[in-house]
């Protein structure tokens, strides 16, 4: 054997009791799983960990990551590492960076610097999401897996106007999204609050997810609005996968704003009847109120037709600024879920540029008093100097309704996890122990193997992974030890970059990424892959 967790609490992932045991590691893979403690049976090894009071769980599945550069621009990715983590899924909300063109790839990173930064120090050797997938292998901290973004696909297909896409064009997209399924995907995400993604209509996504659900692999949308609309957007999102006849994960979903405040019993009524009906319905969320973007997400749609430079002529404009401004003001923008902006729950995280620090924690509406000028003149005048780069917390959350969904038996945990700016929110150095000390120890809202269930086995279970997220003999050694009296996150609103307590080790293939609390050298971690071909035609594999 090479590793031995000696006499550790395993929390095995399927939600049933807890049990005592030793478990023997050995080529990356749980060999033996030993509940009798009788010394005679003991399994030795080169490496022995005296768990002493640890409990034993799967590596936790981070099912929403915006990691996509931060795993190629520092490998060692200890923000996730430390948390327990084994196993993200890149390529959320729609947009992402394979595949791509030239072209394409210049408008994505420009679009979303503000998830992950301009990439430079990236060397962006691939286009295609195989390509992409093969540059993750050269070794990182934990594994990855991959949606097919379709606001990127779009961009390659249609460009950045707002209108149907041609049949040519529509063949073309679907010819991308087999591809990228064909090269490793697990599905495909959208991101219908984003452009070009959310231009889109409903009959397009049904096409797309039909070619999705043909390879096996499952939708997971941002949907249309978490305000006003809220349960027409995710009626939406159940119909046209019902239609599609493709698997539907959605997106950090909640019901957010005033206008929703206490309905998360309605969303979950909705979600009920479909699943009594058979659809094959999955979601997650983070704990946390607040929510994190892009400011320049927040504008209404038509601004940002074109691409980004389109955006940043309109907002040098007059006439078309007043206009945005009235949008975002008075009607309620799409970009901002339908609802009018309150420019005091709009706290600026992150710059692109380093001399516009000074915005950093602080509202829009705050700075804007300071100036003694409308916080749209701020807001537009950020974005401008910025040029599209901040990245904003939207404090717009309710915490009845982040309870009551996080109780639902389809709930997994993702962090959605932005890791840039110089305040970023600390769901991304935080999700995972904050489950396990404030919503599990604290206030009781899950039990503890409820909760791992709902981050290893159930998540495992989504992406349709045959020897991940539960402590099984054969299994796949991406574990975590923990202590259930002391697990907690130290990333605050004030202190977001601060790492968990309560984490003494993280194994990923069997090898320690954190070992007595702090991070070793071992890069373990390699894509998670779907391989074959379509689910239809016979035979599918794993890697």
């Amino acid at each position: 054997m090479d590793t031995v967790l000696r006499d550790v609490t395993v929390i095995d992932g399927t939600g049933s009791a807890p049990y005592r045991a030793d478990v023997a590691l050995a080529e990356g893979r749980i060999a033996e799983i030993h509940r009798e403690r009788s010394a005679g049976t003991r399994p030795s090894a080169r490496t022995v960990v005296e768990g002493g009071g640890l409990a034993l769980a799967p590596g936790f599945i981070d099912m929403h990551a915006h990691s996509d550069l931060a795993l190629l621009r520092d490998p060692e990715h200890t923000a996730k590492a430390a948390q327990g983590v084994t196993l993200e899924v890149l390529g959320q909300d729609g947009l992402s960076y394979a595949p791509v063109d030239d072209r394409t790839l210049d408008e994505v990173r420009r679009q979303i610097t503000g998830w992950n930064g301009d990439g430079s120090g990236v060397d962006f050797d691939w286009r295609t999401v195989g390509e992409y997938l093969d540059r993750l292998d050269r070794g990182i901290a934990v594994n990855a897996a991959y949606l097919v973004p379709q606001g990127t696909v779009r961009m390659l297909a249609v460009g950045w106007e707002d209108r149907p896409a041609a049949p040519a064009e529509l063949a073309e997209m679907r010819r991308l999204v087999a591809d990228g399924m064909a090269q490793g995907a697990l599905g495909m995400s959208s991101g219908l609050t984003y452009t070009p993604g959310m231009y889109a209509p409903t009959s397009e996504l049904t096409e797309l997810c039909r070619v999705v659900a043909g390879f096996g692999g499952y939708y997971c949308p941002h949907h249309r609005s978490y305000g006003a609309g809220a349960l027409e957007a995710y009626a939406e999102m159940v119909a046209l996968c019902r239609e599609a006849g493709c698997a539907l994960h959605l997106a950090h979903a909640t019901m957010n704003f005033d206008v929703n405040k206490g309905r998360a019993a309605e969303l979950l009524a909705l979600l009920d009847a479909a699943l009594a009906e058979g659809a094959d319905i999955t979601l997650d969320s983070y704990p946390y109120l607040p929510g994190c973007t892009t400011l320049v997400a927040l504008l209404p749609s038509w601004a940002s037709e074109g691409g980004p430079e389109a955006t940043l002529r309109r907002l040098r404009d007059e006439t078309a600024s007043a206009r945005i401004r009235h949008t975002l003001e008075r009607e309620g923008s799409d970009g901002c879920h339908g609802v009018p902006i309150d420019w005091d729950r709009v706290e600026v995280s992150g710059v692109s540029d380093p001399a516009l620090a000074g915005h950093v924690g602080r509202t829009i509406a705050h700075t804007a008093r300071l100036r003694g000028e409308a916080p749209f003149t701020t807001a537009r005048e950020l974005l401008l100097a910025d040029r599209l780069g901040t990245t904003v917390l939207q404090h717009v959350g309710d915490e009845e309704n982040v309870r009551t969904i996080m109780r639902h038996r389809i709930h997994t945990g993702g962090s959605d996890g932005i890791l840039m700016g110089d305040k970023p929110h600390p769901r991304a150095y935080g999700t995972f122990p904050h489950y396990l000390g404030r919503y599990v120890r604290e206030l009781g809202v899950l039990s503890l193997q409820e909760c791992v269930a709902h981050l290893t086995g159930r998540p495992a279970a989504r992406l349709g992974l045959p020897d991940r997220g539960l402590v099984r003999q054969g299994y796949r050694a991406d574990l975590v030890l923990f202590d259930p009296q002391t697990v907690a996150a130290g990333a605050t609103f004030d202190r977001p970059r601060t790492l968990p307590t309560g984490i003494p080790h993280v194994l990923v293939d069997g090898r320690f990424v954190i070992r007595e609390g702090r991070r070793t050298d071992v890069l373990a971690g390699r894509s998670v892959r779907r391989r074959g071909e379509k689910h239809r035609a016979g035979g599918e594999g794993w890697s």
